[in-house]
């Protein structure tokens, strides 16, 4: 359990999550029964209810009326591209591939040791990749991540690394992205980037920060995504 001074319920929640973040449940996966949690907690259904209630609300579990409820796994893909559109001469939506470029230990900075809650030059591992569609690099990404928790992608060929990270973290170092915080800001683009975007220096780009969070809210990687802002579109529906 957490700290005794939350409410139980807070306590429960905090402890499921808990056992998400450490392998003992699984996305996909149904939990265990009321019956078997009450039994095991200790704790009155309505309590148990309740906790199960504000996950749900959370987005990090689902009710499937006769089967259980079911650990959710976020569609973290989708939320960057409902900023940067990309869709070919049809107008259908295309998903673009990633390639790392590099790989390596790096001190974490203050602003990365900050955002991680890190030491000030704690090790951590720097991904540097790229997404591109039809050749064509649409973002330029700078990633950082725990390295103490991380470690077994130093052992990894840069080649062998998925189109998609998180399952990827997932399957080779036990480490489960349960949600994320993202702010986007505007920059202009020096010339480094500007090479690698294939853009001139001085453009427009929109950076999207993002600090992904374990089950158990323990962040576990910092990343800043980069692109031209005349690709970017943002779309809000209001009523």
């Amino acid at each position: 359990m957490t700290d005794e001074r939350l409410p139980l319920y807070q306590r429960l929640r905090d402890d499921m999550l808990a056992r998400i973040a450490a392998g003992e449940w699984t996305p996909g996966v149904a939990i265990p029964t009321e019956a078997e949690l009450t039994r095991h907690y200790g704790v009155a259904v309505g309590t148990l209810r309740k906790a199960v209630d504000t996950l749900v609300q959370d987005g990090l579990m689902k009710r499937s009326q006769g089967r259980g409820t079911f650990i959710l796994r976020p569609n973290f893909e989708g939320s960057l591209f409902r900023f940067f559109r990309q869709v070919d001469a049809r107008g259908d939506r295309r998903i673009p591939k990633s390639r790392i470029l590099s790989c390596h230990l790096e001190p974490a900075a203050e602003d990365v040791a900050e955002a991680l809650e890190l030491a000030v030059a704690e090790e951590t591992i720097r991904l540097e990749r790229i997404r591109q569609l039809d050749g064509t690099t649409l973002l330029y990404e700078d990633i950082w991540l725990p390295a103490a928790r991380f470690d077994a992608l130093m052992h990894i060929d840069i080649a062998d690394f998925g189109n998609l990270l998180y399952p990827f973290y997932e399957s080779h170092c036990g480490q489960l992205i349960g949600s994320a915080r993202e702010t986007l800001t505007v920059e202009t683009a020096e010339t480094a980037l500007a090479d690698i975007l294939g853009i001139d220096t001085g453009e427009p780009v929109v950076m999207v920060e993002r600090l992904a969070l374990g089950y158990d809210r323990t962040p576990l990687e910092y990343r800043r995504s980069r692109g031209p802002a005349r690709t970017f579109r943002y779309q809000v529906d209001i009523s």
